[in-house]
């Protein structure tokens, strides 16, 4: 007798199926019930064909998980970006400076160009950058903004690189030398507006940091204000992190007098390039017109990444 004559089901190949022995065992239908009822056929065929669905479902809740994550880094953005103009009002303030008075640059560095997008739609317009070839990807990145955006090269800058930062950026905060100014004005395009530069000065002496000695910030202030494509706006520093109050406020002070000695020799600068997340108050209060914010908008930054 046959094994399924008495009725009852057996564990079988499918026939034909094709994807092999790999292929689960199915049930032989029981004498008499209908072909089309036991799935005749290979065994996946149904789950092929509930396969798109399920798909769908799957990437829509994926889609779904990441649109909340987006919204919820969006909206803590937007939180940490208001805190900080909290910050420099309630700094410009207590200096009886008006708010308006300083400007936030934001320091995307590292950053993607997405986060770069959510501050913009925050509000943020000034962005600054401190690695070529990352800041270059990024421009282009967010190219459908070029016109909105502003863009501040803030970091060491090598004359083998200063091309594709002449040709991209609205600002250099750190001139710190004759060759690297004079390689940026020949460099920049015809089309475009000069330049907008800071010379950076090294004011706290530190062997490790870049920039002019003081002492010989005018001779190249000088020098750079006389370059065709370059427009000499101020000074920046990058002051050795303290934690004393008095102590984070000593060297905006001295760059501030720098500052106004040079402006009292003649030269017309605007613009004080000091202050970071940690001595925004201290530089505000000692005539900052520019702050470079980084942690305190988009959080910490995974250097090894």
């Amino acid at each position: 007798m046959p094994p399924h004559a008495s009725g009852r089901s057996r564990r079988l190949f499918a026939p034909g199926c094709p994807h092999g022995s790999s292929a689960p065992l199915v049930r032989a239908r029981p004498r008499g019930r209908p072909a089309s009822a036991a799935r005749a056929g290979c065994p996946y065929n149904s789950r092929i064909r509930r396969a798109p669905r399920h798909a769908a479902r799957r990437a829509s809740h994926i889609r779904f998980v990441r649109l909340g994550f987006v919204r919820s880094a969006m909206s803590d953005l937007a939180a940490r970006l208001a805190s900080v103009h909290r910050r420099i009002d309630e700094a410009a303030r207590a200096a009886g400076r008006a708010p308006g008075s300083v400007t936030l640059l934001a320091v995307s560095k590292t950053f993607p160009a997405d986060a770069v997008r959510a501050a913009y739609a925050a509000g943020q317009r000034a962005f600054g950058e401190n690695y070529v070839q990352e800041s270059i990807d990024k421009i282009s990145t967010l190219a459908d903004l070029r016109a909105e955006l502003e863009w501040h090269f803030i970091g060491p800058l090598q004359s083998n690189k200063t091309r594709p930062v002449a040709e991209r950026f609205d600002w250099v905060h750190t001139i710190d030398r004759l060759k690297i100014a004079q390689r940026l004005s020949e460099q920049r395009p015809a089309h475009l507006p000069p330049l907008n530069v800071c010379v950076q000065v090294n004011i706290s002496g530190e062997a490790s940091k870049s920039g002019v000695a003081p002492a010989d910030a005018a001779g190249l202030a000088r020098a750079v204000a006389a370059l065709p494509a370059l427009r000499l706006r101020g000074l920046m520093a990058i002051p050795e992190p303290e934690t004393d109050p008095e102590a984070k406020r000593a060297p905006h002070r001295a760059l501030h007098a720098l500052f106004e000695q040079l402006r009292a020799g003649g030269l017309a600068l605007d613009t004080l390039s000091m202050g970071m997340s940690d001595d925004l108050e201290a530089a505000v209060a000692e005539g900052a017109t520019i702050v470079r914010i980084g942690t305190a908008i988009f959080g910490a930054r995974d250097y090894a990444h």
